[in-house]
């Protein structure tokens, strides 16, 4: 018969047990859900404001930063990432803790390891602050935002494949190559849906065309949705985990 400090089996059973699938499932269904709640909420109710730009030429889509500024979508809109950025900081410590495992003896990938979590640390503190501080609060600093998570955002992207180019280089795992070509690809698409973001958004104000804040916006979307998809990829990389929160034995505390 098995002894357990104290004599009580329950004690130290886990309080919380998930598996690692449902809370990546989860982590990206709730900016997923609130970013459609938003955008749809801003056309039926709010289109003329949420597609208005300082140059006053026809709009069909609203930004994401037109749409999350309004009320009640950026309650929706907080709410969502409020509950969606604790799991992102666990997840990010749990890839740390697996490219420590996988790299143990080699000091350049434990490096770029630590900065890969650095990075997605950056990325969730841009996507907090971008949330909590609307463009028409404050533009500066939701601007700022912006920018950190962006760019955290493409260079985590980065430095994420070229882990995964090392670990499937020595890897037979079928899930793993699948989760590396899949990182590749978003990766690629992110960057490409970056860079026409970056160029409808400046043709918009400089030349105030019609339909081209749409083209920016419809972009805007894409580079989310695919940065939602890379990070949905944990789904494989901890397909047999789970996360538990339990209390220590007694005989531990100290």
């Amino acid at each position: 018969m098995q002894q357990v400090p104290y004599g009580s089996v329950d004690r130290d059973k886990p309080l919380i047990r998930v598996p690692f699938t449902r809370l990546a499932v989860i982590t990206v269904c709730l900016p997923l859900i609130g970013l459609v709640a938003c955008i749809v909420l801003a056309m039926l109710y709010h289109y003329n404001d949420a597609t208005y730009t300082h140059c006053q030429v026809p709009n069909y889509l609203p930004s994401i930063s037109a749409a999350i500024s309004l009320t009640p979508e950026r309650y929706i809109w907080r709410c969502s990432i409020g509950l969606h950025s604790a799991p992102r900081f666990l997840v990010a410590a749990a890839y740390l803790s697996f490219y420590r495992g996988r790299f143990s003896r080699r000091l350049t990938e434990q490096l770029l390891s630590g900065f890969t979590f650095l990075l997605a640390v950056s990325e969730n503190v841009g996507l907090l602050l971008l949330t909590y501080v609307s463009s028409t609060e404050t533009y500066s600093v939701h601007k700022s935002g912006f920018i950190l998570f962006i760019g955290s955002s493409l260079f985590h992207m980065l430095c994420t494949c070229k882990l995964w180019s090392l670990i499937v280089k020595y890897s037979l795992s079928s899930e793993e190559m699948m989760s590396y070509w899949f990182k590749l690809r978003l990766f690629l698409f992110n960057g490409g849906c970056c860079v026409l973001a970056v160029y409808f958004y400046r043709r918009h104000n400089t030349y105030c065309e019609e339909g081209i804040y749409t083209c920016f916006a419809a972009c805007e979307y894409l580079v989310v949705l695919s940065n939602m998809a890379f990070h949905m990829t944990a789904y494989w990389d901890f397909g047999g985990k789970e996360v538990m929160v339990a209390t220590p034995p007694e005989g531990k505390r100290f």
